[in-house]
């Protein structure tokens, strides 16, 4: 039996041609989510391909990279929550490019019907606002006034006042600590 079909191998190559090559965003389809693995990575499939998606201008709170370790409060909520909006359900994903090596995850906005997940996470309290360099021809606006919403409520993350630190300094300070097992 052949792994791959010319039709999946042709579907393939196209989709990341386009990802690559396309200066602007591009619909990726629909996809059904199938797993999630923490409040901003999910993995879907659909059009006989599996993806791997990091939902793009959002960064949830970290769960912990090791099992020793604790991860971030409201890192298991995020994912909960991500997992009841859209775990096991049809959502439509627009591409923004390939995430960095060596995940490569596909950057993506993340809709279904008609709301933006990506923007009910932060509005949730449960994501900020991506602080870095949004990708290309993302409309970051939205989601800064949704985190401003979060904030000024004291939604999730947010309740936790000068306490709070943002996924960004929690992966410098836990990877830069050696694995001791």
């Amino acid at each position: 039996m052949r792994l791959f079909t010319m039709k999946k191998i042709h579907i393939l190559l196209l989709l990341i041609i386009g990802l690559l090559i396309l200066p602007m965003p591009c619909v990726a389809g629909q996809f059904t989510v199938t797993k999630v693995y923490d409040g901003d990575t999910i993995k879907a499939q659909g059009h006989d391909i599996i993806i791997y998606v990091l939902l793009a201008g959002i960064d949830a709170p970290e769960i912990a990279f090791r099992k020793q370790q604790q991860g971030q409060p409201y890192a298991q909520e995020a994912k909960r929550y991500l997992e009841k909006l859209i775990l096991n359900k049809r959502v439509d994903i627009k591409g923004y490019g390939l995430g960095p090596y060596p995940y490569n995850h596909l950057i993506g906005e993340i809709s279904l019907k008609g709301t933006i997940i990506n923007i009910a996470m932060i509005k949730k309290g449960l994501a900020e606002a991506c602080d870095e360099m949004p990708p290309d021809g993302l409309n970051i606006s939205p989601y800064r006034e949704a985190e401003k919403e979060a904030m000024a409520a004291k939604r999730g993350m947010w309740s936790l006042g000068d306490t709070y630190i943002s996924p960004r300094q929690w992966r410098a300070m836990h990877k830069a600590k050696p694995d001791i097992r």
